[in-house]
Parts: C-alpha cells; structure tokens; sequence
C-alpha cells in the first residue's frame, strides 16, 4: 500500500498580554505579549478505510470532553471558491464550533491550491485530535480525577469555564499547523524556519479573525505563532478584501493574502526575556469578564475625550516599554516600581472610561500578593477585568509556597476562587512534539 501522509503533532502557546491591553489595538502602540507553557496540542492522522472505500471526511475529536466530535465533509467549490467544510452531524450536544470550521475551510484551501497542481495528488480523509493542558479550565469544570497533563471533564466543551489563557488563537494556530504539516511536504513549508512561521502567521491570523467575525489585534495567535514578543498589530485593510470562503474567488484571493500582501505587523522576538530567576505565573480568579463589552466602551470613550486619551495613551506606552526594558535587562531591583507606574495608568484609564480594567477586589488581591517576599508585582493582563491576574516572581518553592498559601488564605477569608495555575511565561512558539506525548489518547481515536 502506497504511503500517505504522515502523522504529526503540534503545539502551539497560550498567552497573557502582561501590558499593552487596549493600547495594542492602535498601530501607534505596541503590546508586551508572553507565550505561556500551557499549550493546544493537535494530532494529525490519516483515517484508514477498507479497500474500495472512499471518504470525503474530516473528523475533529476533543476526548477530554463529553461528546466532543465533529464530522465534517468536504468538497471543492466551484468558481475558485476553494475547499467548503460542511458538518455532517448536529445535536443537542455537538453544536457548531466556528473556529474549527473556519480553520478547516481555510487550511484546506490553501493546502488543496499548493499541492493541487501536482498530478497524483488527492485530499485524504483525516482526523484530528485536540488535547488542551489542564490550565486553560478553571478549577470550576469538574473532572473524573484523572491525573495527568491532560485531564477528563465530565462536562461538555461548552459547559467548561476557561481561565482565558487565549485557547481559540492557539487552537486555530495549532490546528492550522498540523493540517499544513500532515499534508504538505516539509520542503513546501516548514513551520520551524522564518517563512513557515510567516505563512503560518499569515494563514492563522486569517481563519481567526474570520471565525470572530471581525479583525481583531492579532497578538494571541501571534504569541501562538512565535511566543514571547514585542507585538504591533497589522493594519484591518490587510484582510479586508478576503471574500467569504466558499464564495467565488476565495482560494486564489487567500493565497495572494497569505504568501503575497505587505502584512504590516511587527513581531520582535528579540530582546524580550524575562531575567534568570524570574518567573511569570498566572492566578485564576474564577469570575469572568465580557471582555468584548468592555473593549466597546474603553473605544468610545477614547473616541469622545480624544485629548485625554492620547496623553494617557502615550504615557501609558511609555511605561510599558520601561516596564519591557527592565525585564530585558535583568534588573529585577526595578520591576517592582516599574508595574506600579503601569498599573497607576492602567487604573485611571479604567476610571475615566467607566471600565472595570483593574477592579477593586483585583486591585486588593494585587496588593496583597505584590507584598509576599519573592514577588515583584502583577497586573491584571490583557483587556482586564475579573478572570486572571498575572504575577512576576521570584523562580523557586518556597516563592511559589508563599504565594499558594496566601491565595488558599484569600479563598478561605473572601469566599473568591483564586488558585495560583500552574503555567509559566515561556518564550518558545508553535513547535512539533513527539507523538509518545500523546500516549492512551491518540491510541483511543485510531490514529497511528
């Protein structure tokens, strides 16, 4: 029997925006991002079928949770409209995942036109297998006790509580890349060299924004894509003339969009490290915030009080490149003071445009851990709100023992849900993994 394509597994980062929240959105300004070890894992296999068979099917499994499949048939569209997915089953508990389908019509399309020029070649039937790390769920998604890197919910994808670590930017990346890395040879794109992360990047950024429905800034599948790094957004105009896929022309329009558009994003990884002994920890606060509505009222406000704004704005970049600057250069005697004079603008901002950004009970929590020996400080990331806080501290036990005490006290006098997650700030991308990782999960599914 003729060789098919490989299986291979990914991986790609969850992130935590440590500063630059709001600010990111603006060209102007850039964002501090840092790629954390918490990662979306992505097994690509063949589906075997018995001879004279045939399957136009892509299959989806998230075996960590009840009922987590998804089919998917295939075909090529016409008028260039490229590869349209369509899910072959819907019920009460498989509802539609957008960023899967997305991702699917997206890859696939792009795939089917680099490799549909050669005259053996056939889009095979695949499946994928999606396994999350434990932090990306809060405590509050109840589990069977598994132990473990991968743990079994008794709850269905959508009943789990995230602790907003960026799970749909590192499953989009991570899904893309094991579809180009199972069907494309590696002498086509690589997504270990320069130009394979670019594309990649390209691709990723592409299938995110349309499965939200908008362009968005980009840093998490950046961060997903290249890790830690200093982030510019791309201008919106780069994937505005996309059309939807399936429709006429997408296939040839997305991969002019991928491999041919001046893309105007900055992604430094360079010069971005946090310094020897320094770590960053990450702390679920089990509450959740509706980030999109505060982002809506952060923009108008910024829009009425334009003045304002832009002193705050600027000032706010400023301290956040002091903030980067620090960091880089290992002082650690001044990363205390340096998040102070963050967070100060951070708080203000939130009080100007009536956004909770940092809210008091976060500011409380803040202070209180910010005073334990080994800790230089937190903030809370990103747009803010409620759901996480982000801690620099110093990397050993007993920093880490005094921290889990003090949250475990905080829980106890406040009735809050904090933990202290077990991820940690690290600076590596999207990479392949071994798939003896994957040992009793990928067995299960059938693929090999």
């Amino acid at each position: 029997m003729a060789s098919g394509n490989p299986t291979v597994a990914v991986s790609a980062p969850g992130k935590v925006l440590l500063a630059g929240g709001y600010l990111v959105l603006d060209r102007k300004h850039t964002g501090v991002v840092f790629g954390l070890s918490a990662r979306i894992n992505v097994v690509a296999g063949e589906i075997h079928t018995s001879p004279g068979v045939q399957l136009s099917e892509i299959m989806v499994d998230s075996p960590q949770f009840v009922g987590a499949q998804w089919r998917y048939g295939y075909h090529l569209a016409p008028q260039g409209g490229g590869i349209k997915v369509t899910q072959l089953q819907v019920d009460a508990v498989i509802c539609r995942n957008a960023f899967v389908e997305t991702t699917l019509s997206y890859a696939l399309t792009y795939v089917d036109r680099l490799m549909g020029r050669l005259s053996d070649y056939s889009l095979r039937p695949a499946r994928l297998v999606v396994l999350a790390d434990n932090d990306y769920y809060s405590q509050s998604t109840p589990t069977d006790g598994q132990p473990g890197r991968f743990a079994k919910f008794t709850v269905p994808l959508g009943g789990a509580n995230k602790t907003g670590l960026g799970s749909s930017a590192a499953l989009v990346t991570a899904l893309t890349a094991a579809l180009l890395s199972h069907y494309l040879p590696r002498r086509l794109l690589d997504i270990t060299s320069a130009q394979g992360k670019r594309r990649l990047h390209n691709l990723a950024q592409a299938a995110h924004c349309a499965a939200q429905g908008k362009v968005g800034s980009g840093f998490d599948v950046a961060a997903a894509v290249y890790g830690s790094c200093l982030y510019r957004r791309f201008s919106p105009d780069v994937l505005s003339q996309l059309p939807e896929a399936g429709s006429p022309g997408f296939a040839e329009k997305l991969v002019s969009t991928v491999d041919g558009a001046v893309w105007d994003v900055e992604v430094r990884t360079e010069g971005l490290r946090l310094p020897k002994g320094v770590t960053l920890s990450m702390c679920d606060v089990d509450c959740g915030s509706q980030t999109v509505g505060m982002v809506k009222k952060v923009l108008a406000w910024r829009a009425r009080e334009v003045d304002v704004s832009t002193r705050l704005w600027d000032e706010l970049q400023a301290r956040n490149e002091d903030l980067a600057a620090w960091l880089s250069d290992g002082n650690v005697t001044e990363i205390p003071v340096a998040v102070a004079k963050v967070r100060a603008l951070i708080r203000e901002m939130g009080k100007l445009s009536d956004v909770p950004i940092e809210p008091e009970s976060q500011t409380e929590l803040l202070d209180a851990l910010s005073a334990i020996d080994g800790v230089y400080g937190g903030v809370v990331p990103g747009a803010g709100g409620f759901d996480a806080l982000a801690l620099l501290t110093r990397d050993d036990e007993e920093t880490k023992k005094r921290v889990e005490d003090r949250v475990a006290q905080w829980s106890r006098e406040k009735g809050d849900q904090v933990r202290l997650l077990g991820v940690k700030g690290e600076m590596e991308g999207v990479k392949y993994e071994n798939l003896d990782v994957y040992s009793g999960w990928i067995a299960v599914q059938g693929t090999d």
